[in-house]
């Protein structure tokens, strides 16, 4: 499965909510021959529901239809949920079974959040099967992202569910999609340079991290990232006070409500150092922020399922794809841009300076250091011969 650069895509931005359910739900109903749905969390609600019945309808047009959600994040899926799956034909299985696990490594989850139809359209990012992240009545969506993508990379994340589904046997053999020898062409305009990466740290692919390392440290002109659990490691935060030295412009959107409130007051513990080193910092109001982009000197991007933090690093399985076109990195950040015009305030020193005492220092501390020894827990039991070269 190569994750080299091809470049016979067409790739779109979609935003959280009405718009990547709208597509979603179109491209269910469009499939014919076969549809992947690999996600972290799938709900029991409105919204899981709504797409568990338009799954169920493409099998009864007899489209191949597997389901592949994580063993801890969905484990409160219904057993009535379970069995109208399997009545109508729909083929599912969860990621490592929570205290059913063969090797119970508690951190390895299976984050990423993949839909593949056909073998040739995909969608792929942050966006889990939930009502939190679509608009219900009187809730707007949480902010978050993914690409869709038609062509050679959709064909690659086609390959990968089905070695997932497999749970990755050494000899397979070739995969249905790789035996439709699909091939597409695009008008120049259309194209854009595109890959798919992958992290799962027992299976030695830490290709997102380098893309992060790869960022930060050959970036000319600005990055600009939104990440929901913002807590970069050790080399991280060295590379990105490098690229701030050489005059590099970071800009970073963080939540400002979070899901995970040990998680923010972490993040907080580290406003100091990222402001004393120059880094722009921004936090998001209006609901929470979930979103998982950088975008380089409106070049190219990454987008997908992996936080910069070492749970990502170093645990979960995370998919991101990386799109090298100027003219669509620079929609990206005209976006970013909005989002901060509209919908942001800005953490300067002064303000910062204000937000802070004595108790909420020592509670921000206390989370940050909470985290770390989490992230040891979640991950110190992995295979060590196994793992790449450390991030942290």
């Amino acid at each position: 499965m190569s994750t080299a650069r091809s470049s016979f895509n067409k790739v779109k931005l979609i935003r959280g909510g009405k718009d990547y359910f709208g597509l979603l739900m179109e491209l269910i109903n469009q499939a014919t021959e076969s549809i992947h749905v690999q996600a972290y969390i799938f709900d029991d609600d409105e919204t899981g529901k709504f797409i568990a019945d338009a799954l169920k309808a493409a099998s009864a047009r007899k489209v191949s239809v597997h389901l592949l959600v994580d063993g801890y994040a969905s484990q409160d899926l219904s057993e009535k949920f379970l069995a109208e799956l399997n009545t109508a034909g729909v083929h599912f299985r969860f990621f490592e079974p929570f205290f059913k696990s063969k090797q119970f490594y508690f951190g390895r989850r299976m984050h990423h959040k993949i839909f593949v139809a056909d073998g040739k359209y995909a969608i792929t990012g942050g966006i889990n099967i939930s009502n939190r992240y679509n608009d219900m009545p009187g809730k707007p969506a949480w902010l978050d992202f993914a690409l869709y993508v038609e062509g050679e990379v959709a064909n690659d994340l086609c390959v990968l569910c089905w070695k997932t589904w497999n749970s990755f046997p050494e000899k397979m053999g070739l995969t249905p999609c790789e035996e439709m020898k699909l091939t597409f062409s695009y008008n120049e305009e259309e194209r854009c340079k595109t890959a798919m990466k992958r992290n799962d740290w027992i299976r030695r692919k830490n290709e997102i991290s380098e893309t992060y390392v790869d960022m930060f440290t050959h970036a000319k002109s600005h990055i600009n990232i939104m990440c929901s659990y913002f807590l970069p490691g050790k080399v991280i935060r060295r590379l990105l006070k490098n690229a701030s030295k050489r005059g590099v412009k970071i800009r970073v959107i963080t939540a400002g409500i979070s899901d995970v409130k040990v998680a923010k007051y972490a993040e907080r513990w580290m406003y100091d150092w990222l402001l004393r080193n120059k880094i722009e910092l921004f936090e998001y109001e209006p609901t929470v922020l979930h979103a998982k982009v950088a975008i380089c000197d409106s070049a190219w991007l990454t987008i997908g399922s992996y936080n910069i933090n070492n749970l990502s690093a170093y645990a979960s399985i995370e998919l991101n794809v990386n799109v090298h076109n100027p003219g669509f990195a620079l929609q990206a950040d005209q976006v970013f841009d909005s989002i901060i015009k509209h919908d942001c305030v800005s953490i300067t020193e002064e303000a910062h300076a204000h937000s802070k005492n004595i108790f909420k220092q020592f509670i921000r501390w206390c989370s940050y250091e909470m985290i770390r020894v989490i992230f040891y827990i979640v991950t110190y039991n992995f295979p060590r011969e196994n793992k790449p070269v450390l991030l942290n």
